[in-house]
């Protein structure tokens, strides 16, 4: 037992379960595709979609995860929440990226975090369409598993100036929000290589992991956007945080490539004052 009088387990446990539960969740989402414009709602404004197949995907990781482990808490992006007594909480995102889910554009992703006490220590982002897996255990590394090719493990690249930096981003739901963001990327477009935009903040934040991006901002994420996809960037060494004085998440996530870090987190800052 630890000192809190909960029993201890280990992040390559969690990882185990997680990895299991996303899977299967995967495999829903991918058999409800072709159906998925039959049952669309909104939620904070009329571009903010759910389809019945996020509430599908969100049941089935929850009857999973408490099935295997059922005095552990769970906050869900569509409404699961739980209160546990392990000191074991899962944070999930039934289809990070819905939209491009509806159009079938290929990043769309199943993500699955454990905190222990408060604490990511496991996380997974399982990309549905590719069918790539990016996993993090805290201390254990980053690592990616895509279909046809050897596991490798993640290690951040990055550029030599801010000029040559591939920024990653993400806008809000609300028409007066992405005015306000659309102005900020305006006028970081000049000093960094080029902006990307996928639609999936988790998969973006592998993307640093991976080098596919060199950093990555963005205003307004829950918990259970940013919860698997941060573990996995900074286990393969990005520099994870939010705005000056704020933790990662409240209100902005920012990842970056070591060597551009500290200077792109003074220009995010900069643009958002």
């Amino acid at each position: 037992m630890s000192s809190s009088g909960r029993a201890d387990v280990l992040p390559s446990q969690l990882l185990e379960l997680a990895v299991a539960a996303a899977r299967e969740a995967a495999d829903l989402v991918a058999r409800g595709r072709d159906g998925a414009g039959e049952h669309v709602g909104t939620k904070s404004s009329p571009v903010d979609v759910v389809t019945a197949v996020d509430a599908a995907s969100e049941a089935l990781l929850v009857d999973r995860l408490l099935g295997a482990r059922p005095d552990d808490g769970v906050l869900g992006e569509e409404g699961a929440s739980r209160d546990g007594t392990s000191g074991v909480r899962w944070v999930v995102d039934p289809i990070d990226g819905t939209v491009n889910f509806l159009y079938d554009l290929p990043a769309y992703a199943v993500s699955v975090a454990a905190e222990v006490d408060g604490v990511v220590r496991a996380g997974v982002v399982l990309n549905v369409a590719t069918g790539e897996l990016f996993t993090a255990t805290s201390g254990g590394g980053a690592w990616l598993a895509a279909p046809g090719r050897p596991v490798r493990r993640l290690a951040v690249t990055g550029p030599s100036a801010l000029d040559r930096t591939l920024v990653g981003t993400g806008f809000g739901y609300r028409a007066e929000q992405r005015r306000a963001q659309g102005e900020v990327v305006a006028r970081l477009l000049p000093r960094v290589r080029d902006i990307r935009r996928y639609g999936s903040a988790a998969l973006d934040l592998c993307a640093v992991a991976a080098g596919r991006l060199d950093a990555y901002y963005e205003l307004g994420l829950n918990p259970w956007d940013h919860a698997a996809g941060a573990l996995v960037a900074a286990e393969a060494g990005a520099v994870v945080a939010g705005l000056p004085g704020t933790s990662p998440g409240d209100p902005m996530v920012i990842a970056a490539a070591p060597a551009v870090a500290e200077e792109f987190l003074d220009l995010v800052a900069e643009l958002h004052r």
